[in-house]
């Protein structure tokens, strides 16, 4: 019986396993670089698109394709898959390229290095915009690096040839893209992590937006230097470098970056945030509109309080109990005759535009539904806003405006008989003799 409870654990352990490390392949673009001189002796690069493999094994494993250049991805502290879990190989795209370190040679201080590195940069995009990773892979070499302008004497890579790797520093977001409300607060998530203890490390923030780059922090951990606020010191110890935004507002819409550097490593990611501010929606009648036939009526809906710019507003007309149907309703009809006002910019940034048209109340649309639908980027589905119209026959008006006029005038007429009497009585007994 224990036996057989080992074995189920073991069974249990293993598949685990297997799904944290379900991927173990990706097929990658590898982006080569030919850096020449030209007769003005300035740098021209020619980048070269070369099919690659990001493989995960150990060393003499075999190519999965013989025909591409294979980075072969052997074990260390550090596993790219652990950063891509839940994740189908066909959800993600990744793109392979040579690190130049300028010329800078440091060893790197883990167990088995050889005296030099040739680096190389592998970046992993969801391809919904789920996370973004960056991994720095090393190969080890006996060979010293060539000068200060490293690429342009790059060793010759050729196709079919298997490099042997590590990871050694990997840098992650889960949040390349971020939406956000005016006044909401927001946390803009990085991390990383390194294949050895110790190092010196700085994370750095900044804000860029037209040209202009702000840092808004700057931490080394060996020195313990702090500029800025808005990550939690406590929390890079543990690779989180995430950064608050405590209060957007309209210029909090930028790009903002986090980078990670470790001599002679420096990654970075960018973070794009964007404002986006759902409209108010409102319009100039109540739920109900009664109108005499023939009688016009200027209608408004107007969106208010929006950004970005872009906005549709469209009318359209239908029977209100076809609205409540699923199945064989008719469509609505869309108004032609709708017109726009200008935008209108808001003492806080967000925009304002109304829709409009002149109702010409007519018998056959009476009990008639008409609807405002609006569409914005900021909301999951429309905005609609509705009112019901009722037209009455112009003859009901005229006999309700004659029954009114009559009874106001015997009112009148009545008034005037009551003090008349009132006054003759009293002349009569002013006269009567005592």
């Amino acid at each position: 019986m224990a036996l057989i409870l080992k074995m189920l654990i073991y069974v249990y352990l293993s598949a685990g396993v297997q799904s944290v490390h379900q991927i173990a392949w990706l097929s990658c673009q590898f982006i080569d670089e030919h850096v020449t001189l030209n007769n003005e002796s300035h740098v021209d690069t020619q980048l070269i698109y070369r099919e690659a493999m990001l493989q995960f094994g150990q060393a003499g494993d075999s190519p999965v394709n013989p025909r591409a250049v294979t980075f072969l991805v052997t074990g260390s502290k550090l596993d790219l898959r652990r950063y891509m879990e839940g994740v189908e190989a066909e959800q993600v795209e990744c793109e392979l390229r040579r690190y130049s370190t300028e010329g800078i040679h440091v060893r790197w201080p883990v167990q088995g290095a050889q005296g030099y590195n040739r680096w190389f940069s592998c970046t992993i995009k969801h391809s919904q915009d789920l996370f973004t990773v960056t991994g720095f892979l090393r190969q080890s070499s006996d060979q010293p690096p060539p000068g200060q302008q490293d690429y342009r004497r790059w060793p010759a890579i050729e196709d079919g040839e298997t490099l042997t790797t590590t990871v050694a520093m990997v840098i992650k977001t889960q949040s390349p893209s971020v939406k956000a409300g005016l006044g909401s607060h927001k946390k803009l998530h990085c991390q990383f992590a390194i294949d050895h203890k110790g190092p010196n490390v700085t994370v750095e923030w900044h804000r860029q937006h037209r040209g202009e780059k702000l840092k808004l922090f700057s931490h080394t951990s060996r020195s313990g230097r702090t500029e800025g606020t808005g990550v939690a010191l406590k929390d890079l110890a543990g690779g989180d470098a995430s950064y608050k935004l405590e209060f957007t507002k309209m210029n909090s819409e930028a790009t903002y970056i986090c980078s990670v550097s470790v001599n002679p490593l420096f990654a970075s990611l960018d973070i794009n945030l964007h404002i986006e501010e759902p409209p108010k929606v409102s319009l100039n009648v109540e739920p109900t509109v009664s109108l005499q036939e023939g009688e016009e009526q200027k209608i408004v809906c107007e969106a208010g309080g929006y950004y970005p710019l872009d906005v549709e507003i469209v009318w359209y007309e239908q029977d209100p109990a076809a609205s409540g149907q699923r199945v064989g309703a008719p469509l609505p009809k869309v108004l032609q005759n709708i017109l726009l006002s200008s935008h209108k910019l808001n003492k806080d940034d967000t925009y304002s535009v109304s829709a409009f048209f002149y109702l010409q109340a007519s018998l056959r649309d009476s009990g008639k539904q008409f609807t405002c639908s609006v569409s914005h980027k900021s909301l999951r589905v429309p905005i609609k806003k509705s009112f019901i119209l009722h037209v009455e026959e112009p003859g009901s008006w005229s006999f309700n405006l004659m029954v009114g006029f009559t009874v106001i005038t015997l009112l009148v007429i009545l008034c005037v008989m009551l003090r008349y009497l009132y006054s003759a009585r009293k002349r009569s007994l002013r006269e009567k003799p005592y």
